[in-house]
């Protein structure tokens, strides 16, 4: 029984060491501006992960390919960048004034230029955490790739297996394959992967887009063709730091234009010297939960509010999306689309011009006009950003030198999290959070409570959180090791101690707010990274999000409209 686990907690030991050197690394590597992450350079990123062997990437330290994990990867970073071997990490430097079109990941907010037919340049505008999630990314990547390599390769000739000359031929014809064809190029696919026709023509349509319907197999053959490149010919591929991106990196920069945007545009609406209320969430969530009894009342007649958020989350409801915001915009909503980079567009709410007997909600009309609350919706921040955008926000605003301070009275946060006991769509509510791989850890009083969100029929976890460096990074081995341990872990993000951070020295420190600020965090559970089948990597939430997101956000304003 010691034995067990005094081995179990040395695995997770050896995870957290490799966690840390791939970190300092990646500040190594961009502090020297380049490295090759196949060649000497990126051999320490590269052991590390292979080391550490994250959920997310599945199979990655195996000679067989890893599939869903690709597939995570794929949309997380711009189209074609299997066919690149220069990728250049930029900051906001004047692409979006050129001819070059922007690509935007699926599944990230970032900017990105295909330059030529080697070169990917990637918009760094969201931090070092947007740094170390591209450059984890791009590691798999290329490990992937190499894996590609040596089960085609036969000789240092750069004779290749029959499968790779088959497939080769298939996805040089740039054409739609007839379903035979496209058969035949799965089969030689599958050979090259090391997995079976069917765990191949499983996931096959999930890469597909209208446009390019064989992405797959361009993606494998990309992938491949770099990599022998690189064995064969040693035409290395290059990751490079811009060097106005290393000058910028940790100033604000991008954070500091959002905020005083955002306190110009309050002070123009005389909004700035009322009770604040800051909601870190999606830009759907509060804005549906205020106004959609009111736009869709026809429809939302004999249906639940649940039967009606479900309908407003799906792709196909855009007409019933449109009636909800022009009826927020008729009660004053003002909208602010980004341009400042941080890719964090706002919703402003002035209740005091919100009809509230047409909603859901109890709502104090006693109060004067200058004590009724403005909702500050902010979508989602990613890892440090958090710090940056709020810390910038809570500062006093100086638009002619004098300083004008806000009136904040809480902040609140509903976002994603994976979750260590229970299952996808259940709440977590965190007591303090923890930051990973340092001694950092906050704890504070959450007015939101476990008996606030039980009785739901979803299942509620109060405890500590941890606020990691990566969700890719986190493998079974540490994740149960603060879950069992005295740290008393429930779930894991990546944003939680970066906002209480800000909220901190604004409230104790530099004295910027009030120290009564209150704050609010609530979870719900997007994966469980310590269940087989429940990484980030097997798939979304689909309509299981829906409640706990909007159960969470009506408990939010409901504090915020009582308090």
């Amino acid at each position: 029984m010691n034995n067990s686990k005094l081995k179990g907690r040395t695995r997770a030991q050896e995870s957290s060491s490799a966690i840390e050197r791939i970190y300092i690394t990646m500040r190594h590597l961009f502090n020297r501006g380049f490295y090759k992450p196949m060649g000497v350079s990126g051999e320490t990123l590269r052991e590390a992960l292979l080391l550490l062997r994250p959920e997310i990437y599945g199979s990655i330290a195996e000679e067989k390919a890893e599939i869903d994990g690709l597939l995570y990867v794929i949309d997380r970073l711009p189209i074609g960048i299997e066919q690149c071997r220069f990728i250049n990490l930029t900051s906001d430097e004047g692409y979006s004034k050129s001819h070059f079109e922007p690509i935007i990941p699926p599944k990230r907010r970032r900017n990105c230029y295909r330059i030529d037919d080697e070169q990917m340049n990637i918009e760094i505008t969201r931090g070092r955490s947007d740094i170390y999630d591209i450059l984890t990314h791009l590691t798999f990547l290329f490990i992937e790739s190499h894996k590609i390599c040596r089960r085609v390769l036969i000789n240092e000739q750069g004779d290749t297996i029959r499968d790779w000359e088959k497939l080769e031929t298939a996805v040089l014809k740039n054409k739609k394959l007839a379903q035979d064809e496209r058969e035949v190029a799965i089969s030689h696919a599958a050979t090259i992967l090391g997995r079976t026709f069917e765990e191949v023509l499983d996931v096959y349509n999930t890469f597909s887009t209208k446009k390019n319907p064989e992405r797959f197999l361009q993606i494998i053959y990309w992938l491949g063709k770099l990599a022998l490149r690189e064995e064969v010919q040693g035409e290395k591929r290059a990751i490079t730091f811009s060097p106005v991106l290393r000058e910028r990196i940790g100033h604000h920069i991008h954070g500091e234009i959002w905020a005083n945007n955002i306190k110009r545009i309050l002070k123009e609406n005389n909004l700035l010297h009322r009770p604040i209320h800051i909601i870190s969430a999606n830009m759907h969530s509060v804005m549906n939960s205020i106004f959609a009894p009111i736009a869709l009342a026809k429809e939302a007649k004999d249906k639940d509010e649940l039967e009606i958020f479900e309908a407003l989350s799906k792709e196909s409801s855009k007409t019933y999306q449109d009636k909800v915001f022009k009826a927020a915009q008729k009660c004053g909503m003002i909208y602010i689309k980004d341009e400042s980079g941080a890719n964090i567009n706002v919703q402003i709410f002035d209740t005091a011009k919100i009809d509230f007997t047409r909603s859901s909600f109890n709502f104090n009309e006693d109060l004067k006009e200058e004590e009724k609350p403005v909702l500050f919706v902010m979508d989602y921040a990613f890892g440090e950003q958090a710090y940056e955008t709020i810390d910038e926000f809570l500062k006093p605003y100086k638009p002619n030198g004098k300083s004008e301070f806000l009136n904040i009275c809480s902040v609140s946060v509903m976002g994603k999290a994976g979750i260590l006991e229970g299952g996808k769509g259940d709440i977590m509510i965190p007591s303090a959070h923890i930051f990973e791989g340092t001694a950092d850890n906050y704890p504070f009083e959450n007015e939101l409570k476990k008996a606030d969100l039980g009785g739901e029929g979803l299942e509620v976890f109060e405890g500590s959180m941890i606020t990691v460096l990566g969700t890719s990074l986190q493998n079974k081995d540490i994740l149960k090791f603060f879950h069992e341990s005295t740290w008393n872990v429930v779930g894991l993000e990546m944003e939680g101690a970066h906002y209480q951070k800000a909220v901190q020295s604004a409230s104790r420190i530099r004295r910027s707010i009030s120290k009564d600020v209150k704050v609010r965090y609530a979870y719900y559970a997007s994966d469980n990274p310590l269940e087989t089948g429940s990484t980030l990597a097997s798939g979304g939430l689909g309509t299981s999000g829906v409640k706990p997101t909007y159960l969470i956000t009506q408990k939010i304003l409901e504090q915020i409209f009582n308090s």
